[in-house]
């Protein structure tokens, strides 16, 4: 499949993706990833291990498309809920810096 990361066309298929990430040990990674066989890599680890270019050539949004389009599971971060608003209370404690009340 023909996929463009870092405005470059790349011919992608399921089964190179597996044969590049073979041998590779995930790096410890918090963000998003992608469960490639039994692992879970950093999104950024596997375009470069795929492309051949350093991390900062492309975003983790490229590589997770192209991966979502090859079939394989990708992990996103989970969006930040919404901040409750603050009472009318609590916004003059803010503004004189007193400590807001619970």
């Amino acid at each position: 499949m023909r996929c463009v990361i870092a405005r470059y066309p790349f011919e992608l298929t399921k089964i190179g993706v597996l044969e590049s990430m073979k041998g590779i040990k995930p790096e410890p990674g918090t963000g998003e990833s992608v469960t490639i066989g039994r692992r879970r890599y950093p999104v950024m680890q596997v375009g470069q291990v795929i492309t051949r270019q350093d991390r900062r050539d492309f975003t983790a949004g490229e590589v997770l498309r192209a991966m979502e389009r090859l079939g394989f599971t990708c992990h996103t971060l989970p969006k930040a809920a919404p901040a409750r608003p603050l009472s009318p209370l609590q916004q003059a404690s803010a503004m004189l810096g007193a400590p807001t009340p619970a």
